[in-house]
Parts: structure tokens; sequence; C-alpha cells
């Protein structure tokens, strides 16, 4: 019984089960809160089967132990269900965790020592050590127990594993087996099976001389990226960051890292930004903006802000709850409703907050989120925040979807659907039609993230169940405020019960410091000019249909864009960095995504349109990609 007990905390706290001892205390050992407490508890209960409530003040395993078998009447019988990750047709609560977010472990003799830079070719282990390599890899960064980690069950689909989550479990391996560092990221076996098989094979390469470390081309070039530096162990908890440190210098050096360089004006069409490694100010056209309609430079939109910020204030010091609701804020959340065609609205300090909040206010350990693989990553931390079953599924693959949903639909746990209208990265839209047709069809609950959409999609710009023609039969609809409604904060729309809920609920809502009056009121009068200039959208999509065409005629690969995104997909990180550093030579700015913004072998460059962009804008723009990728090997040169 004990050791039952034991997996269930470990489980659900990732600590390493040697560490678990019958007089383990629950808050002062182990860190684990109320919430947390209330959560073991009830998989206690549901594992033993236990009718009647367990006592409180249960503060050790040892007093949890011996009250689950006073609770018990005659001899231990295993009747609790144990969910397995894969399929399930029998009735009955859910009682399998999913990934979440990683609790710190206890230094032990085991865990407190760094990871060796490059151990020498190890001596091959045996097939049952790779195994329980793996296993244990897996279980300390899933929250799952060993029987639920069948060794075929797929990463993603069945099992919830991201790429994130992978590298951790890769670099506990190699640490293990004493492999070197930069093994994690370059093993991408989809199954446990699979990465059994990828490090013997690696060990065997090894062993023959072969070495396979990443990047080691014979060139100047640091082929590392911020993958490598995810999960370096050191005693010293800062090593990492000295590392990236040297790593970063190296990169803005070389004028390929110019992230957060300042702004030293309005960001429309064009912009002023200070080269931080310079020291000196340029005026760049400006394709990294997401104030797609422009509304974030209208005089009333700034005239509201100023007014109501001398009116109110600059801040108010409180959460919703606690002295941070004035009345703009009650007209804003009417507004959006309004806007949105929804009975009610909850408005968050941001669009992060906003997912953060709502997910892991409705779903709980024995809930299943099931998710696009290309989801943003607010999404995926409301899962990892939530602590509940996690299914991935490829991306806008209807039939995975539909195979995901098959295999979790009991009808007695809860599930939730969440995708991104536009996706942030890919700028191509969800098949929002077939995923609210699959929930419905088995009893799951849609969510669509318009951050991206919000202003951008539908005639009147509502978002993505406008365009589709679904508006009131999406079951949450959520947004930001920071992208094309020109303010700060996030939103929720959809019936007012699950709102009010969410009020009380929803972390992020509750314990939070709300938006500022004056951005409020910034955010009512972008409505009013939205809803009053239609021609804006209008004009949106002539820009974006016609740079499109540009891009696409000159052989840049944009994927399945259908938005304001315009992703010039280019692959290698190298050559991206150097497309972007050739782009802004030529006095256009746009954003260089690479890792972890999207996984190693997809770094782009990624373009957004606004309505402001001129003709000559446009045409300007599109010369200059055509240069710089010629210039990088991107594209053929003209000869």
């Amino acid at each position: 019984m004990q050791r039952q007990i034991v997996d269930i905390v470990a489980s659900r706290t990732l600590y390493d089960e040697s560490y678990l001892l019958p007089d383990s205390h629950f808050e002062a050992e182990l860190g684990i809160d109320s919430v947390l407490h209330e959560s073991i508890l009830a998989l206690v209960r549901e594992r033993f089967a236990l009718t009647a409530p367990l006592p409180a003040g249960l503060s050790t395993i040892g007093e949890l132990t011996a009250a689950v078998r006073a609770a018990q009447s005659g001899p231990l019988t295993e009747s609790g269900p144990r969910t397995e990750p894969g399929p399930r047709t029998e009735p009955g609560p859910r009682t399998e965790p999913g990934p979440r977010t990683q609790q710190p472990l206890p230094r032990t003799e085991a865990n407190s020592a760094p990871a060796p830079a490059a151990a020498a070719a190890p001596t091959a282990p045996d097939d049952d050590h790779l195994v329980e390599a793996v296993l244990r890899a897996a279980m300390h960064h899933t929250q799952y127990r060993r029987d639920q980690l069948p060794l075929d069950a797929d990463f993603e689909g069945e099992l919830g594993v991201d790429s994130v989550v992978l590298v951790s479990i890769v670099a506990d391996c190699a640490r293990e087996l004493g492999l070197p560092d930069n093994l994690a990221g370059t093993l991408t076996a989809p199954t446990l099976r699979g990465l059994t098989a990828e490090l013997r094979d690696h060990i065997a390469a090894t062993a023959a001389g072969a070495q396979r470390c990443p990047g080691d081309d014979g060139t100047p070039w640091d082929s590392r990226s911020m993958k490598d530096f995810v999960e370096e162990r050191d005693g010293d908890l800062f090593a990492k960051a000295r590392s990236f440190r040297s790593h970063l210098r190296g990169r803005e050096a070389e004028r390929l890292y110019w992230y957060g360089m300042p702004l030293h004006s309005r960001c429309g069409n064009r912009a002023v930004i200070l080269d931080e490694h310079t020291g000196r100010k340029r005026e760049f056209l400006m394709f990294a903006s997401n104030n797609y309609l422009g509304v974030a430079n209208h005089p009333k939109v700034i005239e509201a802000v100023c007014d109501a910020t001398r009116t109110f204030g600059a801040t108010h010091t409180g959460s919703r709850f606690i002295g941070g609701t004035n009345m703009l804020h009650k007209e804003l959340e009417r507004r959006l409703a309004a806007f949105k065609a929804r009975p009610a609205c909850i408005v968050f300090p941001g669009g992060y907050a906003a997912n953060l909040g709502t997910i892991s206010a409705l779903v709980k350990s024995y809930d299943t989120l099931i998710v696009d693989k290309l989801n943003h990553m607010s999404i995926v931390d409301g899962a990892r925040l939530a602590g509940s079953v996690r299914r991935i599924y490829q991306h806008n693959d209807m039939s995975d979807l539909e195979r995901i949903l098959k295999r979790c639909d009991d009808r007695t746990t809860g599930r939730l659907v969440v995708a991104d209208g536009v996706f942030s990265m890919h700028g191509d839209l969800c098949d929002l039609p077939a995923i609210v047709r699959l929930g419905r069809e088995y009893g799951a609950r849609v969510m669509v993230d318009d951050a991206h959409a919000t202003g951008v999609l539908g005639e009147r710009g509502t978002g993505t169940a406008e365009h589709f023609g679904l508006k009131g039969e999406v079951d949450l609809e959520l947004g930001t405020m920071s992208k094309a409604l020109a303010g700060m904060g996030g939103f929720v729309v959809g019936d007012e019960e699950v709102v009010e809920y969410l009020r009380y609920y929803a972390s992020s809502y509750v314990f939070a410091a709300n938006i500022p009056a004056g951005v409020a009121a910034g955010l009512i009068a972008s409505l009013d000019v939205i809803e009053a200039e239609p021609e804006r959208i209008a004009r949106l999509w002539s820009n974006i249909r016609f740079l499109h065409g540009q891009l696409a005629d000159a052989g840049f690969d944009l994927e399945n864009t259908e938005s304001a995104i315009l992703p010039l997909v280019i692959g290698d990180e190298r050559r991206a960095l150097e497309m972007g550093r050739a782009v802004r030579a030529r006095g256009l700015f746009c954003q260089t995504v690479v890792f972890p913004g999207v996984p190693l072998g997809d770094a782009r460059l990624r373009v957004s349109v606004t309505c402001e962009h001129t003709r000559d804008d446009l045409e300007t723009a599109a010369g200059i990609f055509v240069e710089a990728a010629r210039e990088t090997g991107v594209l053929p040169s003209a000869g």
C-alpha cells in the first residue's frame, strides 16, 4: 500500500521515489501546497476505491498510509482503476496524470553532480539497463507511473510529450549513461522503444570511433542553438547563464541576434530603431509589428488613453477583486463580448495569463487537454500548470485528432480541445469546422486562441469563428489585446456561467493586478475605430495578397499561410540568421525565428503585414527579401 501511495505522490510532484520516506512532511520537506495535497488525496481515494473521506491534517506519507489502511475494510484489493495512456473503452474515472512543469528535485548524490562535458566512449550497457534509464527519465519528466509508460506509446499523441520535454528526457539518459551533453535535442525517436534503440546505436557508433556530435563540421561557426543550454547541468544553478552569455555575445558580435533592440519612434509602417551594437539609430521599414489595423497610432485611441490616465491615475495597484476594478474595465468587457457576439467576457492582465488561467481553472488532473502540435507556448504552459492528461495531435491533422478523441472517449471526465486560430509562426489557420464537429461528436469542449485572428479574420474582424461562419458554436474564444486591438491584456468570451466560474478560479485573474484604466479606455476607443472604419480590414487584406503574391512568385516557401503572417521558411538556422542580417542591412526589420520559436531545422523569417503599409513599402520589401535571399543562398542568384 505504501509503495502505491509513494507512486502517486511521485507522479504528482516529480520527486524520485527514493526521496519519499514515510516521515517526509508534505509541506515542510516536499513543498506540497494545499492544492497539490488535495489532488494527491483525490487520487489516493480513487486508487483504493475509498467511499469515506480521509481525515484532515494528514501531513506525512506514513500518516496517509495509515489512514488509508484504517479506511480499508478487509484485505487490500486493487479495485481502483489504473488507466493506461493507450486505448481505453471501459467506463470509470481517469487517474492518468499528464506532463506538468517540473518541480525542483532535492539535491542528492545522484543528481547534484554536473554532467560530464565530453565523456569517453562508454561501455555498452545491456538492453535492460537502457530501458530502465529511459523509463526513469520519462517518469521524472512526465508524471506518469511506470505502468503507464508502454514502450511503444507515441510520445506526442499518446503521452503528450512535446519536443521540449523530450530534450529533458534525453539529457537525463545521456547523463546516466555517460554520453555527451550535446546529445540532448539530437535524438528524436517517436517512442520510448525507439529512443532506447537510438541510444544503443549512438553508444555503438561512439565505441567504434564514429562520433556523432552535432555541428562538428570543421568550420569556426558556433553550431550551438538555444536548445543546447536548456539542459546544461552544474552544481551552480547560474552556470548555464554564463555559458549562454558567451554564446549570445558571439551571435551579437556577428550581428545575427538582434532581439530586443529599442524603438525611438512610434511603430507604424516605418520605425526608428537603435542598433545597440553600434550605438546608432536608423529608420527601418517595419515588418515585425502586430499592429495589423494601425489603430495603435490613431489619435482617438491615444487621446482616450491620456484622458483616462489623467482621470483615474497611472494604475490602480490592485487585482480585480481588491480595488482593481473600475467602470472602464466593466465597459471594456461588455464591449468585447458584444464585438465577439458572445454573452460574457473576462479580461486578464495578458493573453499569456488568459491561457494559463483558463486552462488550469477548467482542466484538472483527471481531465484531458488535447492540443495542436504547433499551439502557442502559453497553451503548452497552461497544460503543464493544470497537471492534466495532455494529448498532442499532429498539426491540423483532423484524423489524428479524431483518433485521440476516440481513445479518451469515456464520457466520465472532461475533455478540452484547444487550437490557435492563426498559428503565430506559420500563419495558417486551424481547421475550426472539423474541430467543432469532432468536439460535438465526442463530447469535448472547444477553445480557440484568436490572438492573431482578432482584427484580421472575418468581415468585421472578430476572428476565426466569424471567418468560418461558426459564431456562437465555439465554446470559448480567447484573445489578446496587444495586437490588432492596440493595447495590453487578454480576454476570454463565452457563456456567462463559465466566465463567472473563471473569475473565481482562474489564478492569473484572481491574484494578478489588472490593466490600468488608461489602457482599458484606449481599448474601448480601438473597438470604436475598428467598428467605424471597416476599410482598415479591407486595406490589410489587399496588402497581404499583394506581398504574398510577390514573395511566392520569387520562389519563397510561404507554407500554407492565410493570414497577416507571412513565413519565409529557410530551415537551416545559420542561413536564416544570415538572411535576417542581410535584410536589416538593407533597411528592413522583421523577425528571425529560431529555436525555441520553432523546432530546430525549421528556422524562418516572419513577416507581419499591416494596413499601414503602402504599395511602395510592399514593393520595396519584396525586392529586399529577394536580394538578401540571393546573397545568402536561400534563393538562387539571378544569373
